[in-house]
């Protein structure tokens, strides 16, 4: 056998190299997300996204596919707050990126870190106004509802995009970001190498932030000097997972807090400071309130008598320094995350600088038994037909005795009531609509928190929430999740007993009385109940919880049950009829 030529050698070379390792941008925006630990996708799938889908699938990130984007990005943004890193969120073009801004937006409301990816037109295309398909200019579209926006132009700037992305949405005040990503550059093809050279990994992308030290010391001289001194903790407190330091630190100084909807079981309910059920009274008379990853909006009333004291002072604790005196004028702003905060006040406060008087914290347990009483005298009844007090007291029940499950709530009534009834005894297990008190985040949420978990999760819906999201069964279903909706069916938005007195077609806020909740997810393969009583509603859930598998109970309430607008009936404007359309037809 003879030797190889020299010229052989180099044509075996020049086959290899043409032969050289391909990526393209599919593939490097899997590979920056997964060197990034983002292990979970939430989305829905169509032109140009499908096969970054299905290559995320095959490299080993989960994807959870939905019926509705809005939904998967409710997930995601779920996940974000539950992972205290980005949830991301996977959609097509134009009116799919329009369903997903949606929960984009809400996200950034309620300071959730999420990145919705979205697929785009070529530009040349949408700006000369060409009519491509699905033809919009989605980064001018989503900059006013988001935390930013960004779009990658070039195949060479995934790795770039996405770790800006996510270090945007989980730094600071963390927040929704929307990452736009043109067909092209998906398709666009490079050598792997030079393509793995365009990515990292972020180091250290939600760094701490720390009060200065004059800061902490005029809040400690302030809450040393109270009279009846109370703490506040909002979603942020619970976002920030320094669960044990807000517990020593409340346990330490006694001060009696409340926790809004979303930091209940940061401690306990039962807790002996918790100040929940005397709400009224502790923020009509505190003289120095902390709010501690809360925020004086809405929810709270601005920080406005007569629901506060008008000489309340107060102490806030926020990560975003344009947060301070946003409605209140701010006596004491410490600035920086809330665990760092906490530290440095541990660390500068004397022993038994702060304390709490004896009468302040005797007046508020006084007040707190004097409503628990009423509020058990209302639970131990039990009229037919069922009312949200009965049904909601059986679910309680047996959430109590599995604290490990998660709840997820939203309606009016639904929301308003469960609210004030079932206890929280563990952080971070209970999701609701939040800041914008938005509808349709239910089955987007209970997916995110069984998929992230494991654990079981309880969605208690309004019958008009749960139709936001209710196709999301099957989405349920087909991942065998265990989530148990249990819907409160009073057959309306809000009550089903309005009529329209002109013509047959039911009233705006009519739903349909005989509907069959149950037999939806009977459909799709889960286990349906039909629940009239507490009793039935206490065994049909501690059955479906039992099974593991996906459940709906189908809770028929007392169409006459509920208010309008549930506990926010004053936001409603009076005009000239006063709401009263029928009398004023009359």
């Amino acid at each position: 056998m003879t030797a190889p030529t020299v010229p052989a050698a180099k044509d075996i070379a020049a086959a290899t190299e043409t032969q050289a390792e391909l990526t393209d941008g599919y593939h490097l925006v899997v590979d920056a997300l997964k060197l990034n630990d983002i292990d979970t996708i939430y989305g829905v799938v169509g032109i140009p996204i499908t096969d970054l889908a299905r290559l995320a699938q095959a490299q080993g990130i989960r994807y959870i596919g939905f019926r509705h984007e809005s939904n998967a990005g409710h997930a995601a943004a779920a996940a974000g707050y539950l992972n205290k890193k980005p949830g991301v969120a996977l959609t097509v073009s134009a009116p799919g990126f329009l369903n997903g801004l949606v929960a984009l937006a809400n996200a950034t409301t309620n300071c959730f870190p999420m990145v919705q990816i979205s697929g785009s037109s070529e530009r040349h295309l949408v700006d000369l106004k060409q009519g491509d398909y699905e033809e919009m200019d989605q980064l001018a579209a989503a900059q006013p509802f988001v935390k930013a926006a960004y779009r990658v132009s070039r195949v060479e700037d995934i790795g770039r995009g996405i770790a800006r992305a996510l270090r945007t949405a989980i730094s600071g005040r963390p927040g929704g970001v929307y990452l736009d990503i043109p067909a092209a550059v998906l398709g666009s093809v490079l050598d792997a190498e030079d393509g793995a050279r365009t990515l990292s990994r972020l180091v250290d992308p939600a760094p701490r932030q720390l009060p200065a030290p004059e800061a902490v010391d005029r809040a400690i001289e302030l809450l040393a000097g109270a009279e009846r001194p109370l703490v506040v903790l909002g979603k942020g407190a619970a976002y920030a997972q320094a669960d044990e330091k807000i517990r020593s630190f409340v346990e330490s100084t006694g001060i009696p807090y409340v926790p809004m909807s979303m930091a209940k079981g940061l401690l306990p309910d039962d807790h002996p400071q918790s100040a929940a059920a005397a709400r009224s009274l502790a923020l009509k008379k505190a003289d120095v309130v902390m709010l501690v990853g809360a925020r004086l909006n809405w929810l709270l009333n601005h920080g406005q008598a007569p629901s506060w004291n008008p000489d309340a002072k107060f102490v806030q604790v926020d990560i975003e320094p344009r947060e301070i005196d946003s409605n209140q004028p701010i006596a004491a702003p410490l600035v920086g995350d809330i665990e760092s905060v906490l530290d440095a006040i541990a660390e500068r406060t004397k022993p038994g600088q702060i304390a709490t008087p004896a009468a302040w914290t005797e007046e508020l347990a006084a007040r707190t038994a004097q409503n628990a009483a009423k509020m058990a005298k209302r639970l131990e009844a039990d009229p037919s037909p069922m009312q949200f007090m009965g049904a909601l007291k059986a679910v309680r029940d047996v959430i109590r005795e599995r604290p490990e499950t998660y709840l997820v709530n939203e309606g009016a009534n639904a929301l308003d009531i469960a609210r004030n009834v079932i206890d929280m005894q563990v952080p971070r297990h209970r999701l609701d609509s939040g800041t914008w008190g938005v509808m349709g985040i239910g089955m987007g949420y209970a997916i995110a928190a069984a998929v992230e978990s494991g654990a079981p999760v309880v969605a208690v819906e309004g019958d008009s929430a749960f139709g936001f999201s209710g196709m999301e069964l099957e989405t349920i279903c087909r991942y065998q999740l265990p989530v148990v909706t249990v819907i409160m069916n009073n057959g309306g938005v809000y009550r089903g007993d309005d009529v329209n007195p002109l013509t047959s077609d039911p009233s705006p806020t009519t739903l349909m009385t005989a509907a069959r909740h149950d037999r939806m997810i009977e459909a799709f393969g889960g286990k349906g109940y039909r629940a009239t009583t507490p009793a039935e509603v206490t065994a049909a859930l501690t059955e479906a919880l039992a099974s593991g598998d996906p459940a709906l109970i189908d809770c028929v309430i007392d169409p006459s049950a509920g208010t309008e607008s549930g506990h926010i009936a004053h936001l409603n404007p009076k005009g000239i009829t006063g709401g009263n359309i029928t009398a004023a037809k009359k």
